[in-house]
């Protein structure tokens, strides 16, 4: 078996070594992304006087039909390619001939490598912010349908203070407009070719990394080959984000659960997006957001795993470096699904708006109201606190209504009753931010400029 590496050894690898370091099942992903890189370093090498123009144009063709093959499901595999990287090099020999086998003039696969996952990640970060932004407006749709809508506030996830509901749906929005800056940012820091680092230490040879930076589309180039060729931090800082996505995706998720069960009955599922039980007829489960919540454990442990991975590595490339990939493939195809799963979710399913109400109406939601009406009467506030806080005991304790209390008491009396009808405490949320439909309104057009400016920067 002839590999890239058999002039300095006697015979061929043993099967066990190649079963055990072979990369191209799932490294065959970066296929677009190689050819990519071995243009623009074939185009380097043409540039550098290291291959004429007859030579540049025979490779840049075998590379065109490697391509072409790949595409059409007709590229031969055989038993010595290790890796995406030494298919396309061996079959671009075969189709090139001697033109073919300067390919790697220059190159190592440490920094082919490298620069094919850079390109891979830059585009594939793109598509899961496409996804958040689909995402984000439904959450934005659905707010503005949801008017003045209302529901309990939670805090410790017991009843707090009323908020509406287009409050409650744009914190998940926000929270995913971090997760775009995230994403952004771990973009901007990676854009930075590696091309021409070699193995570890640059070349004797004319290369032009500046050149094949330009042709790939990179912002920069590299300032230390060793770095270069060793640096995962952007595989890193991507499965960061995924998992902080994950997250927030999974704190949606449970929500919905919430919401969806006969006990809190806040919302209604889809039938095309819930599923039944095998056993149970009466069932209907939201089956899409457990698997969100279940697989954001994956997510955090494809982070886990590569940064104990990374943290004894010396200088500069060492084969531990393979397994970037599966973690990063792995969360890169979680959270698009899910993305995609539960923007469908909640694009699909049923508000029930009077069950909210009626949940956020209780009388002790209005207890703030009630402390805060004592305080602009000029009471201090602590103490305006235990005076409620003593009523609400009471009302408990002695299955008194709270009204009837709130009326009768010295401090409070029949001025501060209107403060516990149905839909006053939500509505008297007036603060910048805040819950009531006043901010909420300017915050909803807050959002939208955020939404209308990230797809201008995500180019969507």
């Amino acid at each position: 078996m002839s590999t890239l590496w058999h002039g300095r050894f006697e015979g061929g690898p043993a099967e066990e070594l190649m079963a055990f370091t072979v990369s191209l099942p799932f490294d065959s992903r970066l296929a677009v992304d190689d050819l990519a890189g071995s243009r623009a370093h074939v185009r380097g090498l043409a540039r550098g006087g290291i291959l004429t123009e007859a030579e540049r144009d025979d490779v840049l063709a075998a590379l065109d039909a490697v391509e072409a093959e790949l595409a059409a499901g007709t590229f031969a595999f055989v038993p010595s390619d290790e890796d995406i990287h030494t298919a396309v090099e061996r079959r671009v020999t075969e189709l090139a001939g001697p033109a073919g086998a300067k390919l790697h003039t220059g190159r190592s696969r440490n920094d082919q490598v490298a620069t094919d996952l850079r390109l891979f990640a830059k585009r594939e970060l793109a598509v899961v912010a496409e996804r958040v932004l689909a995402l984000q407006q439904v959450l934005h749709d659905r707010a503005v349908e949801a008017g003045d809508a209302y529901l309990p506030g939670y805090t410790h996830l017991q009843q707090a203070q009323p908020v509406l509901l287009a409050h409650h749906l744009l914190a998940h929005g926000w929270a995913l407009s971090r997760d775009l800056d995230r994403l952004g940012d771990t973009i901007r820091r990676l854009d930075v070719s590696p091309l021409g680092a070699g193995a570890l230490a640059g070349s004797s040879l004319p290369l032009d990394p500046a050149g094949t930076a330009a042709d790939l589309g990179f912002g920069g180039v590299f300032p230390n080959s060793l770095d270069a060729v060793s640096d995962r931090d952007f595989v890193a800082e991507a499965l960061f984000d995924l998992a902080l996505l994950g997250v927030h995706l999974s704190r949606l998720a449970e929500e919905v659960i919430l919401w969806s069960t006969e006990e809190f009955g806040f919302l209604g599922l889809a039938d095309a997006y819930s599923t039944g039980s095998s056993m149970l007829p009466q069932k209907k489960n939201p089956d899409i957001a457990e698997l969100t919540r279940g697989k954001t454990g994956r997510l955090i442990g494809n982070l886990t795993g590569l940064l104990a991975t990374l943290k004894a590595l010396p200088l500069a490339y060492n084969r531990d470096l393979q397994e970037d990939k599966e973690p990063f493939f792995d969360s890169l195809d979680t959270v698009v699904l899910a993305l995609a799963a539960m923007t469908g979710l909640l694009a699909s399913s049923t508000f029930r708006l009077d069950t909210m109400a009626a949940a956020a109406d209780t009388p002790t939601s209005a207890a703030t109201d009630l402390a805060e009406h004592l305080v602009a009467g000029g009471m201090p506030f602590r103490d305006a606190h235990a005076v409620v806080g003593a009523l609400v005991r009471r009302s408990l304790d002695e299955g008194v209504a709270l009204r009837d209390l709130v009326e009768q008491a010295p401090e409070l009396g029949p001025d501060a009753v209107f403060l516990l009808d149905r839909g006053t405490a939500v509505r008297r949320r007036t603060t910048p931010g805040g819950a009531g439909p006043e901010p909420v309104a300017g915050q909803l057009e807050a959002f939208a400029e955020r939404l209308a400016a990230d797809r201008g920067r995500w180019g969507g």
